[in-house]
């Protein structure tokens, strides 16, 4: 008996929810899941990380039929969509079960946007070959994108500033995608800051090719010629690291410098790759001090 009447407060609950939701929204159709999400920090400078919790409370007579995709879109106070996060969910949604919690994050860096101030976060499901939406319950902006969560823009002054010194490439921007961007470093890349005389997190967005050395590269974290931390690329996938810096080899100066360095670098030409005679280490796509 208690399982049943469970059963019985859970789906009564979801469709008193999706109901009133709903009635922000047009459509008819019931909603197969009831979206939500919080950002972390909820007040966040340009060009910062974020870590996004997602969640779905899936409804409880829901069945999907296919693997839909997770639409993240980030609107500014006009309505516009300054970039997304859209994304397959860890668990496929075809594995998704009636009355389940789906409940997941993901760190993200926001874009160095020209807009401050309050963006609101919209999500939704839908099929990636069709780009059909899914109703789900929530505020419904007219077409199957639910708002779920709001995020403020900060300055990007608000953050500690990096200046790129000795051992970096020239930045590159692919042509398909201008809000990408990124550096390859040489054998020992280094970056200053105002030191801020207090322990730091360092996140180093990157990825390398390890399919041209025989082992992982190891990369170091240097700064004040003490090695912080070394590790290693075990693959060539894109990666996100995290490196706590004390704030005792940071020195008593105004200025802070630290050095990224890898044991091995490679020569492009070398390995089938045309006219590019540099020597990169790796390729880097963000780099964030925080204060802790």
């Amino acid at each position: 008996m208690r399982t049943t009447r469970a059963s019985f407060l859970v789906t009564a609950l979801f469709l008193i929810v999706a109901a009133a939701m709903s009635s922000c929204g047009g459509g008819t159709e019931p909603p197969v899941a009831v979206p939500s999400a919080v950002s972390s920090p909820e007040r966040a400078p340009l060009g910062s990380p974020i870590v996004m919790t997602y969640r779905f409370q899936v409804a409880p007579d829901a069945k999907f039929d296919r693997d839909y995709r997770v639409m993240v879109h980030f609107v500014d106070a006009d309505g516009e969509m300054m970039w997304t996060d859209d994304h397959d969910p860890p668990t496929a949604t075809t594995q998704w079960k009636p009355g389940q919690t789906i409940e997941y994050t993901r760190t993200m860096f926001i874009p160095v946007y020209p807009y401050l101030g309050k963006a609101t976060i919209e999500m939704g499901l839908y099929d990636g070959k069709t780009q059909q939406r899914l109703a789900l319950g929530g505020k419904d902006d007219g077409q199957r994108a639910y708002e779920v969560a709001a995020l403020e823009l900060l300055p990007q002054s608000e953050s500690i500033f990096l200046v790129y010194g000795a051992g970096w490439h020239d930045q590159e921007v692919p042509p398909e995608n201008s809000m990408e961007e990124w550096r390859w470093t040489k054998k020992d890349a280094r970056l200053s800051f105002r030191n801020p005389q207090r322990d730091l997190l360092l996140y180093i967005d990157a990825d390398g090719r390890t399919d041209v050395f025989d082992s992982p590269q190891q990369v170091s974290v240097v700064v004040g010629g003490q090695v912080v931390e070394t590790f290693p690329i075990e693959n060539g996938e894109r990666f996100l690291h995290k490196t706590k810096i004390p704030a005792s080899v940071l020195g008593a100066g105004e200025m802070a410098e630290l050095q990224i360095s890898v044991d091995k670098t490679f020569v492009p030409t070398e390995h089938g790759g045309g006219v590019d005679h540099r020597d990169l280490g790796i390729r880097v796509f963000h780099l964030f001090v925080e204060s802790q």
